[in-house]
């Protein structure tokens, strides 16, 4: 029985241990080779101390070593935390202390630039090194704050012979995935083995995954959408291909190379995608392709068909907290290519007034999802979880215990046959290349450069990323724009650094004080 998330692999090794389960440059690993590593990497944890509960971060690239050190913490007992390579080190320490990380696995040339940034992971007591033994004290080695491991060493210290299944069910913690929030720091949500195998099974299924599927992994494993390529491809025995995206012409040179079936991408990728020559071998295998993280404009939906005349194109909208929501039937897409679909698999989706009451076809009202794939909330903070994570309108009275679901924060409106359309967000979330940007998050970073006075920072419709970033400030004294662009590339992830900054001698403010992010709107993000 599949109850927790490594018996994905566990299930798999049995059933069909010589078939590829994840490839990753020149090195592959069937499924059995790979539930080996799992096992060894969970005995290792044990030899460390790590027991039923605890943290394991992982912050690598994507590689093999990362799928055995994610499925390895659970096979230990233990819950992961993927951190995504691209945030800057601020941003991972914010992550490791937040969680409350026992052990981090990462590489050398990621942990120098960290080590003044872990000051606050009080928690951390281990680091795993992949791709190099440890260095002697001084360099990435050992400290008076944690201990270093190198991979292979701790691979080796423990046979397979040794590893026993951990006491942990499938409400236990599996995952903190990290996420902007409307607040500032990204929160981290909780996601039990439930979740994540429930998901598994719902997207696997409406996309038809099957063993001989080969996924290419081109999104981040810290976006939920991104770790779906693994969960689903591990539930239907499918190939995983991962690939550390560098150019679009990498994409295209593995989809031929490896036969991709399936490739999920968001929208900027896609719009890069289909300006590149696909010759037959690179698109004439795949089965499906598929959008999240924001509508693909129609023009580039249209090119990706041409290009994929044989794939079924499946357009889906998601949220951290339930990992996927809805997604529009392939069979849809020309009647209603502005639609994010119906309900996923086992979920049902919910359109609803401020105060609970379900809102008829045709007004706008917020999505709430309900089902399996609800999160646990928010880690280490009950207020926010308070305010998103809320009892599911219209239950039956006689509930004793209300059942919790998930209110996104979007507004949708629903057509008469049932499908919805996205309409916007009740916050000022910027969403931006496929992440949820909190505007907070860039303005504080702004604030401690100590180059500005006043900072606010806005989303701009963008037809290639969704929205940019505006940034607009007050200069504290002799400060330059040059300079405070350059702090903000040094501190913030790519993904954040504002595509624009304006300065202005004031910044407007409502009648309560607080800065007029409306008006600034109208007048500079029209």
């Amino acid at each position: 029985m599949r109850s927790q998330l490594h018996h994905l692999v566990s299930g798999m090794a049995d059933r069909q241990p010589a078939a590829p389960a994840v490839s990753s440059q020149q090195v592959t690993r069937s499924y059995a080779e790979l539930w080996e590593e799992i096992r060894r990497f969970a005995t290792g944890l044990h030899r460390l101390g790590v027991r039923r509960a605890d943290r394991v971060a992982v912050y690598l690239d994507k590689r093999v070593e990362t799928v055995a050190a994610i499925f390895g913490a659970s096979a230990a007992g233990a819950a992961f935390v993927p951190v995504n390579p691209l945030l800057r080190a601020r941003q991972v320490g914010h992550v490791l202390a937040d969680s409350g990380a026992r052990v981090l696995v990462t590489s050398p040339e990621r942990l120098a630039p960290l080590r003044d940034a872990l000051d606050d992971a009080k928690g951390l007591e281990q680091v795993v090194l992949v791709g190099a033994e440890p260095a002697p004290a001084g360099g990435t080695g050992p400290t008076d704050r944690f201990a270093v491991a190198g991979w292979e060493a701790l691979l080796a210290a423990g046979g397979t012979d040794e590893f026993a299944e951990p006491a942990t069910i499938d409400a236990d913690l599996a995952a903190i995935f990290y996420t902007s929030g409307s607040t500032g720091r990204p929160k981290g949500v909780v996601l039990t083995h439930r979740n994540l195998l429930a998901g598994a099974e719902s997207v696997s299924g409406y996309l038809g995954n099957h063993p001989g599927d080969v996924i290419l992994a081109a999104l981040p494993l810290s976006f939920d959408a991104g770790f779906s390529q693994l969960t689903t491809g591990f539930h239907a025995g499918a190939h995983l291909v991962l690939v550390n995206y560098l150019l679009p012409k990498d994409v295209v040179r593995l989809c031929a190379e490896h036969r991709v079936t399936g490739l999920t991408c968001v929208p900027p990728l896609w719009l890069q995608l289909a300006e590149q020559d696909w010759p037959d071998g690179a698109s004439n295998h795949l089965r499906y392709f598929a959008n999240t993280g924001g509508r693909l404009p129609k023009t580039t939906l249209e090119r990706l068909r041409r290009i994929f005349p044989q794939a079924r194109p499946f357009l889906m909208y998601g949220l951290t907290e339930a990992f996927r929501s809805t997604y529009l039937d392939p069979a849809e897409v020309d009647r209603r290519p502005d639609s994010i679909g119906k309900a996923i698999p086992n979920v049902e989706i919910l359109v609803v007034r401020p105060d609970g009451t379900e809102c008829p076809p045709g007004e706008a009202g917020e999505l709430v999802h309900r089902g399996a794939l609800v999160a646990g909330g928010y880690w280490n903070d009950p207020e926010r979880t308070a305010e998103r994570f809320r009892p599911a309108p219209g239950r039956p009275e006689g509930l004793s215990r209300p059942e919790i679901a998930v209110w996104s924060g979007d507004m949708v409106v629903r057509d008469e046959a049932g499908f919805l359309y996205f309409v916007g967000r009740t916050d000022e979330m910027i969403k931006t290349s496929g992440y949820r940007v909190s505007p907070t998050e860039i303005e504080e970073v702004a604030y401690d450069t100590g180059l500005v006075r006043d900072a606010v920072a806005l989303g701009v419709d963008d037809p290639r990323i969704g929205q940019h970033v505006l940034l607009v400030v007050t200069l504290a004294g002799t400060a330059e724009v040059e300079q405070l662009r350059a702090e903000l590339l040094r501190q913030l992830p790519r993904y954040m650094v504002p595509q624009e900054i304006a300065v202005r001698p004031e910044l407007p403010r409502s009648p309560n004080g607080k800065f007029d992010r409306a008006r600034l709107r109208q007048e500079l993000a029209p």
